[in-house]
């Protein structure tokens, strides 16, 4: 929800004074055209699928190279940035006509001529981590042919990738052509009880002690040195990455109050973290300094091991279409954008892009998700186009570790941390005409409250100074931004690669 800040006169007559300009306004969320109907939960599943993936599985070896102590630390503080990152993207999001955000929505009335550079990034991003789940299946379905019937390499096709491939196509094909993220909730509760399953699989193993005959040493404080530490660093940042996909959460969310879409934040993150944090540090411990980068495939041959595996391709398998989602925006914004077709509205201080001026369309405003605004016609074309480009580079190549490694140190850190960051700065300046029309609106939602509680002036000085220490924190995490990316980049260049 659009948040306002309180001014002049006394609490009544600010309230009253602030339910007569919505009256005229028409912009508060119970009078707006556009209502989300996603749920506060099937908004969770979504993103919580979006953060855990098949990556969950290499957490142990990063606690292997930085030690317990340190690991758990990097783990949690990753997750802190992740979500800063996300809850800037709510705040920017409020400089923007309802169910319009995006990437390109803020980048036009911030950055305009490098919206293009944006989308560009994002699309690259999401395609690579896609084909990469393709490669995935094609990878582990030949293993989990054989762990339920030995005889299987009779039979040729059952142990090829390239058939198993084309088959699950058929599958993620009709999820991929769904135009609202909210559509992929049932997939998505089926994706996290695959993850469900593989943590609860790691649990009883741990417990169960079989793993102790082969265990190696165990590093609680020391680390195994800065160079194995670096090349862990990227797994434990890429692992948080679900930014591309939070502003369609922000759109088809049905509440979209600050307070809302904040717990959906701390309770994605919060259950991603300690999900993490459990399977790295009882992974660990159950094979030591021996684990390898997936510890499923370490558990002695069984139906619940090859159950396990049949479990991270059903995981990927659903998360495929989540990458297409986001991608195919991109690339629809990439098509649609012209060098300053939105200089006049940006250079006007009596229009505003995110309040009258369409930002995706060539007509009169209407809010709307963003793969919404895409024509059927076209939408088909380049969902397809999409399907087919990752189904033939995840036939032609069988590993695309080194790729998604410098695509995920560029792509990942860039829209978690750099631009949420760099747009929240920009967009929320003191001299920003965006910023000056939404502080001359009340806050709806908590300024009347802040007002009887505190008093007028104190609580326009607090929320002021809140403010301006957000701006800088803002500021910080795209500095931050940038340093990963160099860190992954030189570690990608020198060491071993490490694909998100």
């Amino acid at each position: 929800m659009v948040n306002y800040s309180a001014i002049g006169g006394s609490s009544s007559s600010s309230s009253d004074t602030a339910r007569g300009r919505r009256r005229r306004s028409g912009r508060s969320l119970k009078d707006q055209n556009f209502t989300g109907q996603a749920s506060w939960i099937s908004s969770n599943v979504n993103l919580v699928n979006t953060i855990i993936g098949a990556g969950t599985l290499a957490t142990p070896l990063a606690l292997s190279h930085m030690g317990i102590t340190l690991g758990t630390f990097v783990i949690i503080w990753s997750g802190l940035t992740a979500a800063f990152g996300l809850y800037l993207q709510t705040r920017c999001a409020r400089y923007l006509e309802r169910g319009t955000s995006s990437f390109f929505a803020l980048s036009q009335i911030t950055y305009p001529n490098a919206a293009v550079i944006f989308d560009a990034a994002i699309a690259i991003k999401c395609f690579g981590v896609g084909v990469s789940y393709l490669i995935i299946i094609g990878d582990l379905m030949p293993g989990v042919v054989r762990g339920f019937n030995e005889g299987a390499d009779a039979i040729p096709f059952l142990v090829d990738r390239h058939f198993w491939v084309t088959c699950f196509m058929l599958i993620v094909i009709p999820l991929s052509f769904l135009r609202r993220l909210d559509s992929l909730k049932y997939t998505s509760v089926i994706a996290l009880i695959s993850i469900g399953y593989l943590v609860v699989l790691i649990e009883y193993h741990f417990v169960k002690g079989d793993t102790m005959a082969d265990r190696g040493p165990i590093r609680v404080f020391k680390w195994a040195g800065l160079v194995s530490t670096l090349q862990s660093f990227p797994v434990i940042v890429f692992a948080y990455t679900c930014h591309q996909n939070m502003f369609s959460i922000l759109n088809e969310i049905k509440d979209n109050s600050t307070r809302r879409t904040t717990s959906v934040i701390a309770a994605s993150i919060g259950s991603a973290a300690s999900i993490y944090v459990l399977v790295a540090i009882t992974g660990y411990l159950s094979f030591g300094n021996a684990v390898q980068g997936n510890i499923v495939g370490m558990y002695v041959p069984s139906i619940a091991s090859t159950i396990g595996k049949a479990a991270i391709v059903i995981l990927v398998m659903f998360s495929y279409p989540l990458q297409v989602h986001p991608c195919r925006a991109s690339v629809d914004a990439v098509l649609k954008w012209r060098p300053n077709s939105f200089k006049h509205s940006r250079n006007s201080p009596n229009s505003s892009p995110s309040r009258t001026v369409p930002l995706l369309t060539g007509g009169p405003a209407q809010p709307m998700a963003r793969n919404d605004t895409i024509g059927e016609l076209r939408f088909a074309i380049i969902t397809t186009v999409i399907i087919i480009l990752s189904y033939t580079v995840a036939m032609t190549v069988s590993s695309l570790d080194k790729v998604l490694a410098y695509v995920g140190s560029t792509g990942s850190t860039s829209i978690s941390f750099i631009l949420p960051g760099l747009f929240y700065y920009k967009i929320s300046a003191p001299d920003s005409i965006h910023h000056q029309r939404l502080t001359k609106e009340e806050d709806e939602e908590d300024s009347a409250d802040e007002e009887e509680a505190m008093g007028e002036q104190y609580g326009s000085r607090s929320k002021a100074w809140r403010s301006a220490l957000l701006r800088k924190l803002s500021l910080c995490l795209a500095i931050y931004g940038i340093f990963v990316m160099i860190l992954c980049l030189c570690t990608n260049l020198f060491f071993t690669g490490i694909a998100h």
